[in-house]
């Protein structure tokens, strides 16, 4: 993942055409329309075969007849070619190139062979199969569209070009802009995650549009929207909603969790506003871009309409917004301003005659009031009201409200499509949203608190880390052990094992290898039993009559295995049977059953369920998902986000069941992902909860048919390994680990009594005292791009932090500590410092760097001994750039 090469994207002064033409029709002659239409100021070489003469560009035959290496290249040609002109162009020194060309016969091969041409040559390519790119603000129009883009600050990025040209088609009629449009096409080099970066530190894109219908890379993509959607919002649409996961799985869990659900969860996980249609993610842009953030979620409504206010009403509880309640205040100064008395609090109703006067001074008010976060005005058409005078009138308060520092988000609502068209150039130019229904504009006001809520969750939400104890030793000899005998399924008695190693509660239960053994190991358990057939072949037991239930004693159960064995080999001789878990009939008062589950989404990873259990937990479908690996307070979320919570939680006479226990079970399965690379599905249903606390009844489990050599997280957790206990050359002893969320707190706490001058070493500035927003940055990191080490002493204090935080494409790393006063001299920030420049000549990091004022003589001395090269920052003479490579061949 990098972006490196990628900006001529945004910003080339050269564009050579491969392919450009005249030919009527051709693609390479509406690119080249396109290009100089759009004014491009740069230069325009014109590459075919055949002579081309059009004003402005520079003809040429072949690239290797190019004066000079263009910046970007545009790649028109048939399939056959263009390897050999990407090769060309990597020799002259071009180092992007966008391949539009299409219809491609066998696209695995294509695809290797431009990839193999462009990286001898460092090359990046968007494409191939894709509509082209745009760049406004550059003056670059290097598409086949037809409608071209005004210059904003809205980013597009698409995998279908069609859907671009529809998007444009919209932006045209609502006049908003672009910062640049992207269409991604193949990807055989450059994907999603790259091209959100791209955007991400584009300065004139304020909003990132994504159209997907596939992720590849999903780790990279994860960090790359994470770490965009801190910034810059991002909405998106997934195609294919309908498209279920493989019918035929093991497990419940694998059957109820299609593909669009693992986008769902992926999406918000990132901070992406995923919208459910087109319409959605325009209005979202528009909304987004027009309106800053707003710090909750309640609306005041005005209305020249009260059916319409109810609407607006009604659409606000869908949209998970609140209706605010005005002041008093605010009430009385509307209620002078109504002839026919106070309106309603809100909805505010100023009735069908209101003039353009009375809208303005009712907005005036309601800008004005604290208990709202935004204003939804709405016009219903009537004889006796000027739409665009009562537009106008809006935008001048808007305006005057902004002039104090009032910039509380407004939407308009002028309802019917004829009455929106007269406002809308009005509110365009006053950068106001207009919707020509109630539900459009209330449900867009709904994007607008979500997108605050997903930034929210990556910097707000609660996080808690429990540290999972359990036998890892055991939980991975069970593995192996199957994988050796051939096994990919593991029997009821293994997973039951697999579950004790994770300390998660299990009926006893004994394996019985024929039915005469029954007996015996009843012996070991208690009556009444319950007798289940043990087959890889049958892992939905009591679908074909596998399991017998209530068995009062011994003879019974033996009784039942019989029986069972009977009736199996009859019905499907093909199943072969190992043998019969007999356990424990359990009966647990007020129990309910649940299901905590692990499947494994082709493109996300690990992805975790809980939600009602029993034999009709597929039927009932009430479930919530997240990818691995989640922290408790994530596992408590995920809990009450099921209908289930409700049960849990207690009704009537029954009492409220073990949340806690569920959530520690959770927390169970979060870490066998982690440390169980093998494991790929694992279902325990039931999960039977109650006030007494849990115990999982059944459960099977999936693993790899070979040891897995690395990890299928696209969420990289904790690298726990890098946790190690130290010792200075002075004796000081400290603990160092990577960080946690749930270390806001202490790392807080520790600069609060950091003194000013070490604040603006390290800072750089006169900070006063460390933001929140700083705080988060070290502690929610991805431990992809960005990680922190705590070293505590030994009396669990926090002595020193060192955050790493790397280029997209981790090559370049920059470091930054922070040592205690107190522990100043002890030898405590070298030891640490190398502790990380360990962990990151491991990752593969190759340079790593500490920014450092000129008079922190004592950081400068360090480093120095540590190999690290200083030079003085070129553009602040304050400031002093230490540079050390980590390469194999370095020091």
């Amino acid at each position: 993942m990098t972006i490196r090469n990628l900006s001529p994207l945004l910003h080339a002064r050269t564009i050579a055409l491969i392919g450009g033409s005249q030919e009527q029709g051709a693609v390479g002659t509406l690119v080249l329309d396109n290009l100089l239409a759009g004014g491009f100021e740069g230069s325009i070489h014109v590459v075919n075969p055949h002579p081309v003469s059009r004003p402005g560009t520079t003809w040429v035959a072949s690239v290797a007849d190019l004066p000079a290496a263009p910046e970007l290249a545009i790649i028109m040609t048939p399939e056959p070619t263009v390897a050999g002109i990407i090769d060309a162009l990597g020799r002259l020194g071009t180092r992007c190139a966008v391949i539009l060309s299409a219809g491609l016969h066998d696209a695995s091969a294509f695809h290797q062979a431009v990839r193999a041409a462009a990286r001898r040559h460092d090359m990046r390519i968007v494409g191939p199969n894709c509509l082209g790119i745009m760049a406004p603000h550059a003056r670059i129009n290097a598409t086949f569209a037809s409608t071209p883009a005004l210059p904003g600050n809205l980013g597009l990025i698409s995998q279908s070009g069609a859907l671009i040209t529809a998007v444009l088609d919209w932006a045209q009629s609502r006049r908003i802009g672009f910062s640049g449009i992207i269409s991604a096409g193949d990807m055989a080099d450059a994907n999603l995650g790259d091209l959100i970066d791209l955007l991400a530190a584009d300065p004139h894109t304020h909003a990132i549009l994504l159209y997907v219908e596939g992720v590849t890379e999903a780790a990279e993509f994860m960090a790359a929207a994470r770490a965009a959607a801190l910034h810059k919002p991002i909405i998106a649409i997934k195609a294919g909603k309908s498209q279920l996961a493989a019918q035929a799985t093991l497990s419940h869990t694998g059957a109820m969790i299609g593909s669009y659900d693992a986008y769902e969860a992926a999406f918000e996980r990132a901070g992406i506003l995923l919208v459910d249609s087109l319409t959605a993610l325009l209005d979202a842009a528009e909304m987004l871009c027009a309106c800053e953030p707003v710090p909750g979620n309640r609306l005041a409504i005005l209305t020249n309409g009260g059916g319409a206010g109810i609407l607006a009403v009604d659409a606000l509880a869908q949209a998970n917004g609140q209706l605010a309640t005005l002041t008093t205040d605010t009430i009385a100064a509307l209620a002078e301003m109504t002839p026919a008395g106070p309106p309603r609090a809100n909805p505010v109703d100023i009735l069908g005659d209101a003039d353009a006067d009375r809208y303005a001074g009712t907005v005036r008010a309601i800008l004005r009031d604290s208990g709202s976060d935004a204003v939804l005005v709405m016009n219903c058409p009537t004889a006796r009201s000027e739409a665009k005078e009562t537009a106008l009138a809006i935008c001048r308060e808007v305006a005057a409200a902004a002039q104090e520092r009032i910039r509380k988000p407004v939407l308009a609502c002028w309802l019917g499509d004829a009455n929106c068209e007269t406002v809308r150039p009005v509110f365009a130019a006053a950068g106001i949203p207009v919707f020509s229904t109630p539900n459009d504009a209330v449900r867009a006001f709904g994007y607008l608190a979500q997108a605050r809520r997903l930034r929210e969750s990556l910097t707000e939400a609660p996080a808690q880390s429990r540290e999972v104890q359990a036998d890892r030793t055991t939980a991975r000899a069970i593995i192996a052990s199957a994988q050796a005998d051939g096994c990919t399924t593991l029997s009821e008695i293994k997973v039951k094992k697999l579950l004790e190693a994770y300390r998660i509660p299990v009926a006893p239960t004994r394996f019985a290898a024929s039915a005469d053994a029954v007996e015996e190991a009843c012996c070991w358990l208690s009556a009444p039993y319950a007798v289940k057939i043990v087959s890889r072949d049958l892992p939905h037991k009591s679908d074909v009559g596998g399991v017998a239930l209530d068995l009062p004693d011994a003879q019974a159960a033996v009784a039942a295995a019989r029986e069972m064995e009977r009736r199996i080999r009859r019905d499907f001789p093909q199943a072969r049977i190992q043998g019969f878990a007999v356990e424990d009939m359990i009966r647990v008062k007020d129990g309910r059953e649940v299901i905590v589950g692990l499947s494994t989404d082709p493109a996300f990873g690990p992805i975790i369920m809980a939600g009602a259990g029993g034999t009709a937990t597929e039927l009932l479908d009430d479930k919530a998902i997240n990818l691995l690996p989640i922290d408790h307070a994530q596992a408590r979320a995920l809990i009450a986000r099921t209908h289930m919570s409700r049960m849990l939680a207690g009704y009537r006479n029954v009492p409220a069941a073990d949340v806690e226990g569920v959530a520690d079970v959770l927390d169970a399965v979060s870490a066998m992902a982690v440390d169980l690379p093998d494991l790929l599905e694992l279902d325990i249903n039931p999960l039977v909860v109650s006030a007494a606390g849990v115990i999982a009844l059944d459960a099977r489990a999936r693993i790899t048919a070979e040891a897995a050599t690395a990890s299928r997280l696209v969420l990289r957790a904790p690298p726990e390994g890098w946790a190690s206990d130290l010792v200075t050359e002075q004796g000081v002893r400290f603990h160092v680990r990577p960080v946690r969320p749930d270390d806001e707190p202490a790392v807080a706490a520790f600069f609060d009594n950091v003194s000013p001058e070490d604040l603006r070493f390290r800072f750089m500035s006169g900070v006063c005292k460390v933001s929140h927003d700083q705080i988060v940055m070290m502690t929610r990191v991805d431990y992809v791009r960005t990680i922190s080490f705590l070293a505590f002493g030994e009396e669990g204090d926090l002595l020193a932090i060192a955050m790493l935080a790397t280029d997209p494409d981790r090559t370049r790393a920059e470091i930054a500590l922070s040592t205690r006063t107190d522990m100043k001299g002890k030898g405590v920030s070298w030891t640490l410092l190398e502790h990380v420049l360990r962990y990151a000549k491991a990752e593969g990091i190759e340079t790593v760097e500490s920014i450092e004022s000129a008079d922190h003589d004592a950081a400068l001395r360090m480093e120095r001994e540590l190999g690290f090269v200083t030079i003085a920052d070129p553009d602040d003479p304050t400031v002093r750039i230490a540079r050390k490579s980590l390469a194999a061949h370095a020091s």
